[in-house]
């Protein structure tokens, strides 16, 4: 069994999730966790960074942390073009910057629609998902971003 959010329970309670991809797979999280959903543009490096992070941006005067959310995923790194987009989440205290390929839907789904993810997976860290959902033209991967950004990881982070 996946390990939930607390807030997921499994029964037929409607969520909305927000679809994107990387690297051609489709993936999800939870649209209440999401600020907004920006256009990619270049960051500001920093240096001694995190090698996920590419650099931080002026969001409205706040200047916050883009993530390459692919690398995060141990994925090859994404080459940011006119389609990729920057989708800005609060997980935990912090706001950040996930850079994706494309915003691909945002979908309302049963919780009882995610399936756990089959334990001969063994080198993915389930943690980082809280399942599978299957859909007629596919399957999304549910990512928990609370569990793959930990509180004290967001640190590294900071500007």
């Amino acid at each position: 069994m996946s390990q939930m959010e607390p807030s997921i329970s499994l029964d037929n309670k409607q969520m909305e999730i927000i679809a994107f991809r990387l690297q051609g797979q489709e993936f999800c999280v939870l649209t209440k966790i999401i600020r907004e959903i920006r256009g990619w543009s270049p960051s500001t490096p920093v240096p001694r960074s995190p090698r996920e992070m590419l650099g931080v941006m002026n969001l409205r005067g706040v200047v916050i942390p883009i993530i390459d959310l692919a690398t995060k995923l141990e994925m090859m790194p994404t080459a940011p073009n006119e389609r990729s987009a920057i989708i800005v989440a609060e997980i935990h205290t912090m706001i950040v910057g996930l850079l994706v390929d494309q915003v691909s839907d945002i979908l309302t789904v049963k919780a009882s629609q995610i399936q756990a993810i089959p334990e001969v997976v063994t080198s993915f860290d389930r943690g980082f998902s809280d399942g599978i959902i299957t859909q007629e033209n596919g399957m999304i991967c549910f990512l928990n971003l609370a569990q793959m950004f930990r509180a004290n990881d967001t640190e590294a982070y900071a500007a």
